[in-house]
């Protein structure tokens, strides 16, 4: 009796180790599906974004619209599913910049326009500020990287475009904004600091050294 119980109870290696590579197969199967789906909003966004601008000669004044209509498209495609704001917005975010840059338009100012519309947009849905914002800011230095362009420069007009954003929200969402940012851009040569100076102590910048003279 006590054989059958242990017999019951305790699973062959073999199936064990079967059980493993079911979940393996299946992840590995889940993460190639999301890399290639990620692949195609990069080029469907950059396509439709150059396509755009090259039919215009004003290509600095409408790189700024079309990237904020792009990112108003995204978000709304996302509320139509019901997911996906947070993982596509990457994708969305690259390849506005890397749209833009094959026109020769100005990706530095579209850059914050990007992020900007991502904050305002994921807020408008009820999707989490913080990580969109992320996700966006990591797309624009993914992109300008790729391309070539100032990363550092991009970063940070990104980063002020998204605390912009949130600062029209509220203050918690500022906060988690620039807390989750600091990881995204600490990578990016100077652009912590100069994105995202340190905030001074309450009142310690209202209060002068007195002179005794």
């Amino acid at each position: 009796m006590e054989q059958e119980e242990k017999t019951g109870e305790a699973r062959p290696a073999e199936e064990l180790g079967r059980i493993g590579t079911t979940v393996k197969e299946g992840i590995v199967g889940s993460l190639k599906g999301i890399n290639e789906i990620e692949a195609e909003i990069v080029s469907l966004v950059r396509n439709t974004v150059s396509g755009t601008l090259s039919a215009t000669k004003d290509v600095a004044t409408e790189g700024i619209a079309v990237a904020k209509e792009v990112m108003k498209g995204a978000i709304q495609a996302t509320e139509e599913v019901g997911t996906g704001l947070v993982l596509g917005t990457k994708s969305v975010a690259k390849g506005i910049i890397m749209g833009v840059s094959d026109v020769g338009g100005d990706v530095i100012s579209v850059s914050s326009q990007t992020a900007r519309g991502a904050v305002k947009g994921a807020s408008e849905v009820g999707a989490d500020v913080a990580l969109v914002a992320r996700r966006a800011v990591e797309g624009v230095i993914e992109a300008t990287k790729e391309i070539g362009g100032p990363a550092e420069e991009a970063a940070k007009v990104a980063v002020g475009g998204a605390i912009e954003a949130a600062g029209a929200i509220g203050n918690t969402a500022v906060r988690a904004v620039k807390e989750i940012l600091l990881g995204v851009v600490g990578g990016v040569k100077e652009v912590a600091t100069a994105a995202l100076p340190k905030p001074r102590r309450e009142g310690a910048s209202l209060k002068e050294p007195v002179n005794p003279e």
